[in-house]
């Protein structure tokens, strides 16, 4: 049978569920629906916010600051709750990202009490979704925001004038640390997260200047936000490990989901950890390569001094073990592995990595006695050689030659 080109591909799929040119989602449908939508718009918008903000970072000090605001009315507020994506298709997930419209400003990042961030913070704090009245200065250009620490967002849109239409609603623990002046943004991150607020609303509410001591409040870029959230509270976590019992087994993990494969191997040592990624050609970050590219970074202390080579998804990953070793009551050695196949080719930010991890330590694990006896059982669930995975990884290369990795 003659091989079909794309085209022919979507004429016979039509957004079906049959996926025959390979990809997760739908990219017709997506940028269709995106564009029916957003041409609706015009310099008015009667809005209900997830509640969902926006800090760039491009030109800092000076950065774009937005509200996400979808073109609806009403409860909107899986648009900005990354803890509830993974049981969506990434169709949905894509559609009402991209149709979130970023209404904002470029503002100094020093500027946190201006009365235009004043409103922005009030839709942040909020625990729940709101309406929101906003009239732009010029038509918006349907340019999506596509980045590899951020959920996409739709097209940026400045803002003449915006107003809330209903009263925030703030939780306690939030209202509690804004008002607080003397405590310092780490001491009101980890109080936030120990009173059960989802990450999500602490990145949130950091990005618009609402956490530390008052002298030294600021915006945020949302993506230097999130990095600093997954990173003060899984060194918080990590502390408390290192005081725990080991495992006393090696433990294998694997889920497989949207075009990935995320592998967790737990080993009865004291702390470590490693993040590996395996893009092969034509994936999100190797669109145009001929051969799967290996990366990671570890490490074997408590406190990580350089920022990891492989990116935020380095600190979100840790996030997830750390939790899952808090909840156990141990501590262990973690190698995390990840595949990332042709059919996931567009960034949708680490919280896909945050909650993936969470979900697959959340599995069912299989025990061994031996690492040799548990790399064995890796063959034929990665697609790469499970002898270049070894070779690439840092902790099991020295732990399979015997080395002392402390050393």
């Amino acid at each position: 049978m003659r091989k079909l080109t794309d085209s022919r591909l979507c004429v016979l799929c039509r957004g079906g569920s049959r996926r025959l040119c390979g990809l997760e989602y739908c990219p017709v449908l997506i940028r269709t629906s995106s564009l029916y939508t957003l041409k609706r718009v015009s310099h008015e918008l009667a809005s209900t916010s997830p509640p969902s903000v926006y800090v760039g970072w491009v030109g800092y000090p000076r950065v774009v600051v937005a509200a996400g605001l979808p073109p609806e009315v009403g409860d909107t507020s899986v648009y900005d709750q990354p803890e509830k994506w993974l049981g969506l298709p990434l169709d949905e997930v894509l559609r009402f990202r991209l149709t979130l419209i970023r209404g904002g400003r470029t503002l100094g990042v020093n500027d946190v009490n201006s009365s235009f961030v004043d409103k922005i913070r009030e839709i942040a704090l909020s625990s729940k979704p709101v309406d929101v009245e906003v009239f732009f200065e010029k038509s918006i250009r349907p340019k999506v925001l596509l980045d590899e620490h951020v959920p996409p967002m739709g097209p940026l849109a400045p803002v003449k004038r915006l107003d809330l239409g209903s009263n925030p609603y703030v939780n306690r623990h939030v209202e509690k640390v804004y008002g607080d002046r003397d405590l310092d943004a780490r001491g009101a991150i980890l109080y936030l997260y120990t009173s059960s607020v989802p990450v999500s609303t602490i990145m949130r509410v950091l990005s618009v200047g609402s956490l530390g001591r008052e002298s030294r409040r600021k915006l945020v870029p949302t993506r230097w936000a999130i990095t600093t959230v997954d990173s003060t509270i899984s060194e918080a976590l990590i502390k408390k490990i290192v005081d725990k019992p080991t495992i006393n087994d090696f433990r294998l993990y694997y889920l497989s989901r949207s075009g990935n494969l995320f592998i967790a191997i737990l080993l009865p040592t004291r702390w470590m950890f490693e993040w590996m990624e395996a893009w092969f050609p034509g994936s999100t970050w190797n669109l145009f390569g001929g051969e799967v590219v290996v990366e990671g970074d570890w490490e074997v202390t408590s406190k990580r001094r350089e920022y990891p080579s492989i990116g935020g998804c380095y600190y979100a990953s840790r996030l997830a073990v750390a939790e899952y070793l808090n909840k156990l009551g141990r501590q262990a050695g973690a190698v995390l592995y990840r595949e990332i196949y042709p059919s996931f080719n567009v960034p949708v930010g680490v919280w896909f990595v945050r909650e993936m991890v969470r979900a697959l330590l959340s599995t069912q694990y299989k025990s061994y006695k031996t690492l040799r006896e548990l790399l064995a059982d890796i063959r034929g669930i990665t697609k790469v050689p499970v002898e270049s995975i070894v070779t690439r990884s840092r902790i099991l290369s020295l732990l399979i030659r015997g080395k002392r990795l402390f050393d």
